[in-house]
């Protein structure tokens, strides 16, 4: 079973140092939050570095290797200040489980917007904690929207309401941006969730409930909470 854990937001500077800490952030809470094989603790996941050109290499997600590896983007002849900082791991270890985590930051671009995009694959009777998945990618990042998603939900957002692949959503778990939040429609059934660090977890539907997650997604855009950044973008956040 593949879920995809998604942050977005707008330009926004940020040294190398600071993404570091939240890509060291994310990954530990990741091994927090996700199962480890026989109680062995977080060494239970291996994970590698997967580049633009040749094969993966085994990485070691602390602040040096992780500031390295930044720095190593930033070097490289095609980088640019208005595209930031990529960056791709991903993780096994535990029967039946990858993580794989691909993220753009600190770039300062007004059309492209940065994102963190965690795609968890599991096994089918697993249980996953797509809230507290989330509201890490919220905590740690710092978005202007995000959600827990699938290819089911995408794609039936694309097909039967019309969003494009840019368009601000949510899935059958939603985080957006505190003046996002404050446009939520009265009397949504979603289950609604104040993060300490700003803005709201909406917990809209089940997983297989795709069209109660469309109807959340068309009322919410009708609200205007799900209203693109204004292009060229100023701002990381609505």
């Amino acid at each position: 079973m593949r879920r995809v854990v998604r942050g977005f937001w707008g330009p926004r500077q940020e040294s190398v140092e600071t993404l570091a800490g939240r890509w060291q952030l994310t990954v530990n809470r990741l091994t927090e939050l996700l199962p480890t094989a026989d109680s062995v603790g977080a060494s239970a996941w291996r994970w590698q570095q997967i580049h633009m050109s040749g094969p993966a290499t085994e990485f070691r997600p602390d602040m040096d290797p992780l500031s390295n590896a930044l720095r190593a983007a930033e070097a490289a002849d095609d980088w640019s200040d208005q595209v930031g900082f990529p960056l791709h791991l991903v993780a096994a270890g535990v029967k039946g489980w990858e993580i794989d985590v691909s993220g753009n930051g600190g770039g300062i671009s007004p059309f492209l917007l940065q994102s963190i995009v965690i795609a968890i694959e599991s096994p089918d009777a697993a249980g996953t904690p797509d809230s507290e998945l989330l509201t890490l990618v919220a905590d740690v990042w710092e978005p202007d929207f995000g959600d827990v998603s699938d290819y089911d939900v995408m794609d039936a957002l694309e097909d039967d309401a019309g969003f494009s692949v840019d368009d601000p959503a949510v899935g059958w778990v939603g985080y957006l941006s505190p003046r996002r939040a404050a446009l939520v429609p009265a009397g949504m059934t979603a289950v609604r969730k104040e993060l300490t660090g700003g803005g709201a977890l909406l917990e809209i539907a089940s997983r297989e409930h795709t069209e109660a997650v469309v109807q959340a997604n068309l009322r919410l855009r009708d609200a205007g909470a799900l209203q693109p950044l204004p292009r060229p973008m100023d701002r990381a956040a609505l």
